[in-house]
């Protein structure tokens, strides 16, 4: 039997793992804000899309309008209730930012539960499967593995060789430094929690072309998505995203050989064992 479709699909889920926890990190990078309610943002954009493909609107308008709604509630989430969380310093900014995520994952979770129980976000093509040398792969799978590759790909270039990148990386070095120059923090900070939610939304779209994404999810993503961010390093998108793609492939082989129970637990060893071995992640503290 071979393996390869089975590791096809651990990298497809690995790139959208990667996307969900760049934003973790990113927004914990720059803010010093664990957002807890990470994974809501992507329930918001499935459910979203659920409803707008329900009363017939184009699939694809549907999927844009789920991740930017995700991204401007997550504006809308930066400029209003973290306002207090950012006033504070060190240690405090951390707590307090992980209080009020953690309270805001709550509300949107029972929300979401309660009043679109019955939805879930999934997406076909016509052709259910596609063979090649004598393997069966997915074409939605491979389509959201295409699109999520892409995505990562321009964030990276947008980090690393725009103006935006830069500023990014002098306010996470050195924020008075980075105001002296002329760099406003508050405002990257607006922009990076108004990317990190979209990318958040867009793994929801990623996970409804693979599979399905239900309300009930949320919690669960934002686990995953932490434990990605925590292995790769929490400071350190391209750890996050190589981080995403071997605990992808471990959690799909894992699934296929022994179930996903135990899958969920090996993910769980991998943070563990991250934090005692090498508390900086795979790549430090990059950006």
């Amino acid at each position: 039997m071979s393996y390869i479709p089975v590791i096809i699909d651990g990298i497809v889920y690995g790139l959208q793992l990667s996307l969900l926890a760049v934003g973790i990190t990113l927004i914990f990078g720059l803010g010093e804000i664990l957002n807890l309610s990470h994974g809501e943002f992507a329930v918001i954009a499935g459910v979203t899309a659920a409803v707008l493909n329900g009363v017939d609107v184009n699939p694809f308008i549907s999927a844009l309008v789920g991740v930017l709604l995700a991204g401007v509630f997550g504006l809308i989430i930066e400029k209003t209730i973290l306002i207090s969380a950012y006033k504070a310093t060190g240690e405090t900014r951390i707590l307090s930012g992980m209080f009020i995520t953690l309270g805001l994952g709550f509300a949107l979770h029972g929300y979401m539960a309660n009043q679109f129980a019955l939805v879930s976000y999934s997406v076909r093509l016509p052709i259910d499967t596609i063979e090649f040398l004598g393997m069966v792969f997915r074409p939605t799978n491979l389509v959201a593995g295409g699109i999520s590759a892409i995505t990562l790909i321009l964030l990276m270039l947008l980090l690393k060789y725009t103006y935006f990148g830069k500023a990014v990386r002098s306010v996470v070095q050195n924020e008075i430094g980075a105001q002296l120059c002329g760099i406003n923090p508050s405002r990257i900070r607006m922009i990076i929690f108004f990317i990190g939610t979209m990318l958040a939304g867009l793994a929801g779209i990623m996970q409804g072309l693979s599979s399905t994404i239900e309300p009930e999810v949320g919690v669960q993503l934002t686990i995953f998505a932490i434990i990605v961010s925590i292995v790769g390093g929490v400071r350190s998108v391209t750890g996050t995203i190589v981080a995403g793609i071997l605990l992808g492939v471990v959690y799909s082989l894992v699934s296929f050989l022994i179930g996903t129970y135990i899958a969920t637990i090996f993910f769980l060893l991998a943070a563990a064992l991250t934090i005692v071995f090498r508390p900086e992640g795979l790549l430090g503290h990059k950006v």
